[in-house]
């Protein structure tokens, strides 16, 4: 079909069109260009390009372009999936205990106790029972002390000491008088 473009009197231009079967019921005149008829059809892409920056991306008031939440995150953890829920995830939702915000903790909490004062810690029947051959085991964390420092002397007879940290000196004391120190966690 050829049309003449009104837009354009006195000239010799003309647009051909070739007109789909769905529109040969719309009848071209010379008031509507025909370009106008067409510019309405579906696109194959659309320009994602031009949209990129706006907020809604072309679907509107923000938060309208919605589909079905029913599968997608917590959505119906407490409703329709919640079978689910008690059996897989049991504490998936809700709030359990306290916390204490108040609380600070010492990270640096070290007790720390003199190798003079170790044989302190060894209980009487125990300091009866042993001797040169048999050294007794003292435990300064269940004592309550963390790390073994060097000040003072030690007799010299042998004992195991178990601490979380000893100093240099204190390990060189220990080990001179016949005793081993055990690094415990």
């Amino acid at each position: 079909m050829i049309v003449q473009s009104p837009h354009l009197e006195g000239t010799t231009l003309y647009f051909q069109y070739e007109v789909p079967n769905i529109l040969h019921h719309v009848e071209l005149s010379p008031q509507i260009p025909a370009r106008q008829v067409f510019e309405g059809m579906a696109h194959a892409k659309r320009k994602t390009r031009k949209l990129r920056g706006h907020v809604s991306h072309g679907h509107g008031r923000i938060g309208k372009h919605r589909k079905h939440p029913g599968g997608r995150g917590k959505a119906g953890g407490q409703h329709h999936h919640r079978i689910n829920r008690d059996k897989f995830h049991p504490g998936l939702f809700g709030k359990v205990g306290m916390r204490v915000f108040h609380l600070n903790k010492n990270h640096y909490y070290c007790p720390t106790v003199n190798v003079d004062r170790l044989w302190s810690l060894v209980p009487e029947p125990i300091k009866e029972q042993s001797s040169a051959s048999k050294a007794p085991v003292i435990d300064c964390v269940k004592a309550g002390y963390f790390k073994v420092l060097g000040k003072g002397l030690l007799p010299k007879q042998p004992l195991i000491v178990k601490a979380k940290y000893f100093s240099h000196e204190a390990e060189n004391k220990i080990k001179a008088a016949g005793g081993a120190c055990i690094l415990v966690a």
